[in-house]
């Protein structure tokens, strides 16, 4: 299926790890320029990008100031996510305090990348936004609950951007990652760990194995480039009536 996004003009936010870098190669694929943002530089940009900004999307200014370095863009991509490193349930095995960073990051980070980047696809009266979420944001899991509970407030604002978005031909989704091999993962299984006596504690890969035969119908991990797929669909004009739309790629953990 040819996309047609050769020549087009992207905005990766966190592109330099995991899903996001996935998503920056494979629009780099498609032809398009890739231009990346993340508060972690150290591994580079992927290659073929036009380049890796260091910030952090929780500041407007920092935000802004990337996106002053593109004259335009046709497609905006936030893959950004951060959790509390704490065991999260019973929630009050958190403190409020540990709440802040989480929602900054996550919900607020992407609130900063909308009002930037919303006037420039104004402007040319065409293009995209994708926010990736989680299915911890629909189904209410008590693994990290300011992780949950922003991603869930991440699909509400997808609705609300998509709506008024439209009028101006720019569409706005989510797309939702089920189990990813990830630092993030593994966070959620190191702060588990720590709580077991040393009798019950597993390996990553044992606890990952057991987790994803009780969470997955088809029984698999996901992966990254399976995101960078359905992205770059996405944002390609075979998806033109598509917005406002939260896309599981979780294995069936989440179904409609």
């Amino acid at each position: 299926m040819d996309l047609h996004l050769k020549g087009q003009t992207v905005a990766v936010i966190g592109a330099a790890r995991g899903i996001g870098r996935a998503i920056a190669e494979g629009f780099v694929a498609e032809g398009c320029q890739v231009h990346g943002f993340d508060f972690n530089v150290q591994a580079g940009p992927a290659e073929g990008m036009r380049g890796l900004h260091q910030g952090d999307v929780a500041s407007l200014e920092q935000v802004r100031a990337f996106a002053d370095t593109l004259a335009e863009v046709d497609h905006v991509i936030f893959c950004v996510g951060v959790g509390s490193g704490k065991f999260g349930f019973p929630f009050w095995n958190l403190e409020p305090s540990d709440w802040s960073r989480v929602l900054e990051v996550n919900l607020i980070g992407a609130v900063n990348v909308a009002h930037t980047f919303a006037p420039k696809l104004i402007s040319r009266g065409k293009g995209s936004m994708l926010f990736l979420v989680s299915v911890a944001g629909q189904i209410g899991s008590q693994t990290d609950p300011p992780y949950s509970a922003s991603k869930a407030g991440l699909i509400n604002f997808t609705q609300c951007a998509a709506k008024d978005l439209g009028p101006y031909n720019v569409r706005v989704n989510a797309l939702s990652p089920g189990m990813v091999k990830t630092e993030l993962n593994q966070s959620i299984w190191a702060a588990g760990q720590a709580r077991l006596p040393e009798a019950q504690r597993q390996s990553f890969d044992d606890w990952a194995a057991e987790k994803i035969r009780k969470v997955s119908h088809l029984g698999r991990w996901q992966m990254p480039e399976e995101y960078a797929a359905m992205a770059c669909f996405l944002a390609s004009d075979h998806a033109k009536n598509i917005t406002g739309q939260t896309i599981n790629i979780d294995g069936g953990q989440v179904m409609r």
